[in-house]
């Protein structure tokens, strides 16, 4: 009997430590969006595995910065964006604002192009049509989270997910890549200055700045703060292996872009566009991969458009201490995807320039992130260990070198 009740009370803290996963989960989805998937197919149909490594070190990346960000929320009670409005004087943090809403609204401009795509490619519905079905969509999720909970949010876009993590690995299942070509990948190295640009969209679409303001939030919100110093132990080591499996799965899902396009895709032509890669994969790997794609494809915008909309009033609401309805929101940020599907700009141009502009505000994000959560003023016991501020501080240096070399690059004209 003895046994029968230890065992009972394993499997329920172990079933307790399940139901405390989540909110890495809603962020990750920032990780795997149509921005990510415009920058892993033209790095993949381009030049092939020649930046394989990008993805790995800008995914080992990721999961340092959202475990920072989530344990300044479960810390401290208070998010980001909350830190930096308190901090920052008047004119100062109105400038910061600007600038992460420019960044959160290049993202949403992004996600909503990208569920538009999949509309085009799974039903010919027009872009512009596309845009408003997504919009009307991406409300529908929002109000999950502002009328039921965040627990109900969170499983709608746990689902969503893996329909993600279906649609973008079935692909290079059905046509494995060599590996010897996948381990040349990871040899760091370019080929150029347009390789270099390439590498800035792709860690742009995948250390993405307003996950990182918003997962201080959603792990606040989530848990809320505890006065105990066991309670936010506890929740700060279970968070850490959220954050370890969600984006586990969020690298896993872009790396498999990346070789499936430079496996199946490389050298074919018109793959530099999501519409052209769709139409190869298909004519390569058969009808129903390209619809799997497809409904990736449409999930990970709907999924990430309610998630980049819930990360711009996190930042608002922080650094502004103005809150807007989320759905009112939504229909606010909309209107600059739409008039770009309605200029007839090209989709997957559009996809890797905001993703370009999302690399120059990593660093407005990760910088003040990376010096608050290493303070043992504001973090008390649970301040960053000195491997994890080296490891955060080396991340800022990387991103913020690449950008500089990428200008340098640009003004000096291709090599």
């Amino acid at each position: 009997m003895a046994v029968d009740v230890q065992t009972r009370a394993l499997r329920g803290r172990r079933m307790s430590r399940f139901f405390l996963l989540g909110p890495a989960f809603v962020a990750s989805i920032a990780y795997v969006d149509p921005g990510n998937v415009a920058a892993n197919l033209t790095a993949g149909s381009q030049y092939g595995f020649l930046l394989v490594w990008v993805l790995v070190v800008a995914n080992l990346m990721a999961v340092i910065v959202q475990y920072q960000s989530a344990k300044l929320g479960l810390a401290t009670g208070q998010s980001l964006p909350e830190f930096l409005g308190k901090s920052l004087k008047a004119t100062p943090r109105r400038f910061y604002w600007a600038q992460a809403e420019l960044v959160a609204a290049a993202t949403d401009m992004a996600e909503v192009i990208g569920g538009a795509v999949a509309l085009n490619l799974l039903f010919g519905l027009p872009l512009l049509a596309g845009g408003f079905v997504i919009g009307v969509a991406s409300m529908l999720l929002l109000v999950l989270q502002s009328r039921r909970s965040q627990r109900t949010f969170e499983n709608a876009i746990i689902v969503l997910l893996a329909v993600i993590a279906v649609g973008f690995v079935t692909g290079m299942m059905v046509n494995l890549p060599a590996p010897g070509d996948v381990l040349g990948g990871l040899v760091p190295r370019f080929d150029g200055v347009d390789t270099v640009l390439l590498a800035a969209s792709m860690l742009g679409a995948t250390v993405m700045p307003h996950a990182i303001y918003l997962h201080s939030a959603l792990a606040r919100d989530r848990h809320g703060y505890s006065s105990s110093e066991a309670v936010r132990t506890r929740l700060i080591r279970i968070t850490r292996w959220d954050v370890i499996g969600a984006l586990v799965v969020a690298g896993l899902v872009n790396i498999s872009m990346l070789l499936l396009a430079a496996s199946s895709l490389r050298g074919v032509e018109g793959t530099d566009t999501i519409a052209g890669a769709h139409a190869a994969i298909t004519s390569a790997l058969g009808p129903v991969v390209g619809v799997v794609f497809g409904i990736g494809l449409l999930a990970s915008g709907l999924a990430s458009t309610s998630v980049g909309c819930y990360a711009g009033a996190t930042i608002m609401g922080g650094l502004l201490n103005l809150k807007i309805p989320l759905l009112v929101r939504r229909v606010i940020t909309l209107i600059p995807a739409l008039l770009v599907l309605g200029a007839g700009i090209e989709p997957t141009f559009a996809l890797v320039l905001s993703q370009v502009l999302l690399s120059f505000g990593i660093p407005f994000a990760l910088i003040p992130l990376i010096r608050l959560t290493g303070s043992r003023e504001v973090m008390g016991v649970h301040v960053d260990s000195l491997a994890l501020k080296i490891a955060g501080t080396a991340s800022a240096c990387l991103i913020v070198g690449l950008n500089i070399v990428l200008i340098t690059m640009s003004l000096a004209g291709k090599q």
